[in-house]
């Protein structure tokens, strides 16, 4: 990833670890995450749940709207899943920044199998947090 920022902001997410979320890239207002679908992510009818699904695109959503400096949180989120996700595929999602102005920003992450089929699209929108600085 490369930034001692970004990297100390992984080193703490304990969520993305714990899913096995890694980030391959992280840059100014973009962000891309991938997991791979375990036997233990399966819902009632044995594909991938739709929650760790969400999860990963929340994930890179987050880092691209963290790319910048600030801390900037979720205020809302919406998802389309669109595919079923299958125990075994391993999932990279792409978030790319849409707009950001004043303390409000935009994004769009789409998810997609290595295959290249999309998952799900999920829309972010992200607020600044004043005064609150990442903690190191």
């Amino acid at each position: 990833m490369g930034s001692s920022r970004i990297d100390a902001l992984y080193e703490r997410d304990r969520a993305c670890q714990g899913a096995g979320i890694v980030l391959d890239e992280v840059t100014g207002g973009r962000a891309v995450a991938r997991m791979k679908v375990t036997a233990e992510m399966a819902n009632a009818h044995g594909i991938g749940h739709g929650g760790y699904v969400f999860l990963l695109a929340d994930a890179a959503f987050s880092y691209a709207c963290n790319s910048y400096g600030p801390v900037a949180l979720a205020q809302g989120a919406q998802v389309t899943f669109l595919a079923p996700a299958q125990i075994g595929d391993e999932l990279v999602a792409e978030a790319t920044e849409r707009t950001r102005s004043g303390r409000q920003g935009v994004y769009d992450v789409t998810v997609r199998t290595t295959a290249g089929a999309v998952v799900a699209e999920f829309r972010g929108q992200s607020i600044l947090v004043a005064g609150v600085p990442h903690s190191a």
